[in-house]
């Protein structure tokens, strides 16, 4: 079977080694004659994926004890509602840096919770560029600053990550979680849909420094409260068996390859290909993206009219590229280069986009 060239914003692809472990233990996981989504979430073998995944992702981020990992339901749509009702304090703020669509769908459900306000947005500039954070000393009464850290649709990503703050930071790392090392000790809570980077989608990554529960209010419902989650070790009810296993898997592999600086070494390599390709087509392929904020995990471009971004997906499609479409709300494409997106398939883009253009 062919595989598909898959630049899909996510779900997305999965790294091949992975599927061949899972397809190879998909009758028989490690000797119980059964699935993992066939068997008990309160068994010895579910219990040691738990275990596994969590170790895995705090040797890969170097995550301190200080920390808690949950692995929760709800996909990071839910955080934007679960993050203000735990950590947003009575009478003081929520502060959002507006830098695309995803960040302003976090800033409408904190708003429903309580008091939320925006510090910095790039809405001005059709989120073409990261907005600058001034003047954070001043920001008084917060109970934490929220930021995207790398926005899918219009292919930007913090460089800069705000620093010495005299509150919590508080990201949505859904799209670019694990692409690169980071200082985790700067941030409050970083929560992630695992759709992109870390594995299938139904399984969300919420990293939080313990001493935060303590903001979280009795009033709450069970499931929506941290402290559920963090007392059972993720296991307070039913999780998404299978993929927690997958998300233990993609680990495994990450860490194989050399982690985090390994990944971020190959993301740099494929990202520079595409940008490349933009850079030296003379205007045929614009970026949308201002080169100081441009993301290593989604490229997006357009070209200089509909009836040729009609061709250009028309034919890569024929040539077994998928995925390729801008998101609706800006058209032009997108070509989301995740982890374990292999360097040869963005080799091939490259390579199309060049001959396109050459045509």
């Amino acid at each position: 079977m062919k595989r598909a060239l898959n630049f899909n914003a996510g779900p997305t692809a999965l790294p091949e080694a992975v599927l061949k472990i899972a397809e190879k233990e998909w009758l028989n996981y490690k000797g119980t004659g059964m699935n993992v989504m066939e068997m008990s979430h309160r068994s010895k073998p579910y219990e040691e994926i738990n275990t596994q995944a969590q170790a895995l992702l705090r040797k890969l981020l170097n995550i301190s004890d200080d920390y808690e990992i949950l692995f929760l339901q709800g996909g990071a749509s839910l955080q934007f509602t679960m993050l203000p009702m735990n950590l947003l304090e009575e009478g003081k703020k929520g502060y959002y840096a507006l830098t695309g669509s995803w960040s302003e769908k976090a800033l409408k459900e904190a708003k429903k919770i309580g008091d939320a306000e925006v510090v910095a947005s790039g809405k001005d500039n059709n989120y073409t560029t990261i907005p600058k954070l001034t003047d954070l000393d001043s920001l008084e009464n917060g109970s934490y600053l929220h930021i995207t850290s790398n926005n899918t649709i219009y292919g930007t990503q913090w460089n800069d990550i705000p620093s010495n703050l005299n509150l919590p930071l508080v990201a949505d790392m859904s799209s670019d979680i694990l692409c690169r090392p980071i200082d985790v000790n700067s941030y409050g809570l970083i929560y992630a849909g695992a759709q992109k980077n870390l594995g299938p989608s139904g399984v969300t990554v919420v990293i939080l420094k313990k001493d935060l529960l303590e903001r979280s209010k009795d009033s709450l419902p069970s499931m929506l409260d941290y402290r559920t989650h963090a007392k059972n070790d993720s296991l307070y009810n039913t999780p998404p068996t299978l993929a927690v296993y997958l998300l233990k898997l993609v680990l495994e592999w990450a860490d194989s390859i050399g982690g985090a600086e390994a990944l971020e070494t190959m993301n740099k390599q494929k990202a520079a290909l595409l940008y490349n390709e933009i850079d030296e087509s003379n205007g045929f392929y614009s970026g949308h993206a201002e080169v100081s904020s441009r993301s290593l995990m989604n490229v997006t471009f357009t070209l200089n009219s509909k009836e040729l971004t009609d061709a250009f997906l028309s034919e890569a499609k024929e040539l077994g590229f998928t995925g390729l479409n801008g998101h609706r709300s800006v058209g032009g494409c997108r070509a989301s280069i995740y982890n374990a997106v292999p360097l040869e398939h963005v080799e091939k883009l490259a390579q199309f986009m060049k001959d396109f253009r050459t045509r």
